[in-house]
């Protein structure tokens, strides 16, 4: 029997890199799930439907940063499986990003990186969230990252929006609490995904060894490593637990 029996989870940016992951472990659980990306979610959706039943998974491609069409894939997941459990605000624009001096990096860019990174996140929230305070239950983890803790050079929109996803998740919980809602962060460091490694060696070649040397861990993290504590904060395991941040990078920061 899982963790997650009975649960239904959306997880955003769901159908590649960590969120592939991410996906895979719900419903290792028992969740189903939801797959929402700007790519196309049905091989990992149809890898899920293999292996715990065409009914457990489905997907939509989705824009996180547009009101619409988070609309629609909240409808669309209600319709499909009747209820809402688990969020998981995965989605968020860093794998492509390229090292760039805080005085050089374009507006529009910035704007792009707020508007996936932060719009998107608190949008899911804003339509979600009615529905689990309607069940009064509900999880919700929005995804940080350690980098707020010591900066990355030449990352500012990236880690600029992540510091803001943890002030989000504070007043979330304080707000949301009352109705069931619990609301944590959880943070990776430095993630050796799939997406990464193809989209930015600049970045991996830069950070990775730097990273590296300042763990207690001293090893190249990987998307198993976040798999743990994601599932812990989506099950009743942490149902006395809001308002927190989960940091998972080997001891790169102590908080």
């Amino acid at each position: 029997m899982g963790r997650l029996d009975g649960r239904v989870a959306i997880v955003t940016g769901g159908a590649k890199g960590i969120g592939r992951h991410y996906s895979h472990a719900l419903a290792r659980e028992g969740a189903r799930l939801m797959i929402a990306d700007l790519a196309d979610g049905k091989e990992a959706a149809n890898e899920i439907a293999r292996d715990h039943g065409a009914n457990s998974v489905a997907s939509a491609v989705t824009d996180v940063s547009d009101e619409g069409a988070v609309k629609a894939l909240v409808a669309q997941t209600m319709e499909r499986f009747g209820k809402i459990d688990v969020l998981v605000n995965n989605a968020a624009l860093f794998a492509p990003l390229q090292e760039t001096k805080c005085t050089e990096i374009d507006a529009a860019l910035w704007d792009r990186v707020m508007a996936i990174n932060l719009r998107g996140p608190f949008l899911m929230v804003k339509h979600v969230a009615p529905h689990m305070r309607a069940q009064g239950y509900g999880k919700i983890i929005n995804i940080g990252s350690g980098s707020i803790f010591h900066g990355i050079p030449w990352m500012l929109h990236y880690v600029t929006s992540k510091g803001g996803i943890m002030a989000m998740t504070r007043v979330m919980a304080l707000e949301l609490g009352e109705h069931g809602i619990r609301v944590n962060t959880l943070s990776p460091g430095l993630t050796m995904s799939e997406t990464l490694m193809a989209e930015n060696p600049g970045h991996i070649a830069t950070a990775r060894d730097k990273v590296v040397a300042s763990r207690s861990l001293k090893r190249d993290q990987h998307p198993q490593d976040l798999l743990g504590a994601l599932v812990f904060l989506s099950s009743a395991d942490s149902d006395f637990m809001t308002g927190q941040n989960v940091l998972v990078d080997g001891g790169n920061s102590n908080t």
